[in-house]
């Protein structure tokens, strides 16, 4: 079977196409599935770069998704022709976060879904949202259960609520697309006033040009008539994030899952404990969580937005793309 390995030192140049052995019929309790999509997530680009060391020869992505072609003995959950998505945290069934590395995560602590084929223990993976295609499916496993849990699982998202999306990346276009489907009020943030105008059309209720408007915050405040937003989806990390401090309601709720702009930097804590919010740091979430996420797409009929789409051997080119910043959405391998 085909599959992608990278070679140290990490770099795209780096990405290797190889030809591995079949890894045959499950055992008890694993599945096999034949994976038809990925997509990229920072994380990815991240690991393939050398920006996050991994191993000589690990097989990159943590997002996929396929279809069931043989069961093992003991397994329930599944059956043959299932479509079904890969799981971010494998091991991490429910509850509260279990985990604070990437030791167990495909694609950097092991081997990730860049092939055509894995058998894997069935808790691997969840179904796919029904109506779904492999390419949309693939967008779940990282940024759709990202924005889950960031605006449901922790921020306890309502009708009539209002949330912060920053950037146009796959975390904030599904952000901006649950809080629409759930009744919420959205601002989106781009340094692009035509992904702005595109943001617009999936929903958003008002845009803000970073650049032309580098205070932003304030503008957010004018925006809400001086009280702020109820949620931040807060993807720049230190850069960006007294930004949000200003844009955000008092005692309200800042996701913090991104550091685009920087692994560390200063915090204006003074700021943070006036206003009295709530700063939570959040890395994807649990196999339930996903489960969870799943029927709320089904229910609202939410479909990923899809940037553009490339073949497995085009992977370099994909990371390129995703690195330029010039997507809007998700960017996906097919194969």
């Amino acid at each position: 079977m085909k599959a992608i390995k990278i070679t140290l030192p990490a770099s795209l140049e780096n990405l290797q196409l190889v030809e591995l052995p079949d890894p045959g019929q499950p055992a008890a309790g694993q599945i096999r599935v034949r994976i038809h999509a990925c997509s990229l997530n920072f994380h990815d680009f991240a690991v393939v770069t050398g920006m996050m060391p991994t191993a000589d020869g690990r097989i990159p992505m943590a997002d996929g998704a396929g279809v069931v072609e043989a069961v093992g003995e003991g397994v329930g959950e599944f059956k043959v022709g299932d479509h079904v998505v890969s799981c971010f945290f494998p091991s991490w069934e429910t509850g509260g976060a279990a985990i604070a590395d990437f030791s167990t995560t495909p694609g950097d602590g092991v081997d990730g879904y860049a092939r055509e084929v894995v058998v894997k223990p069935s808790h691997w993976f969840t179904l796919a949202p029904a109506g779904y295609s492999h390419v949309q499916a693939a967008t779940l496993t990282t940024a759709g259960l990202t924005a889950w849990r960031a605006l449901v699982v922790d921020g306890g998202l309502k009708a009539g609520d209002s949330v912060l999306v920053l950037g146009t990346g796959g975390v904030s276009i599904f952000a901006l697309q649950m809080a629409k489907a759930m009744g919420a009020t959205v601002i989106a943030t781009s340094s692009s006033d035509a992904k702005l105008a595109k943001v617009r059309e999936l929903g958003a209720d008002h845009t803000i040009n970073y650049r032309h408007q580098p205070e932003w915050g304030n503008e957010v405040l004018k925006l809400t008539g001086g009280r702020g937003v109820d949620h931040v989806i807060e993807v720049g990390g230190p850069g960006t994030l007294p930004q949000s401090i200003i844009a955000c309601r008092i005692g309200g709720h800042i996701a913090l899952i991104g550091v685009l702009t920087g692994w560390e930097g200063p915090v204006p804590t003074a700021a943070l404990m006036a206003k009295q919010q709530r700063l939570q740091g959040l890395i994807v979430g649990s196999r339930q969580n996903q489960r969870d996420m799943v029927r709320g797409l089904e229910a609202t009929g939410i479909k990923p937005v899809i940037d553009s789409t490339f073949v497995l051997t085009d992977i370099g080119r994909a990371f390129a793309h995703e690195a330029s910043g010039a997507h809007l959405g998700k960017i996906c391998l097919a194969f």
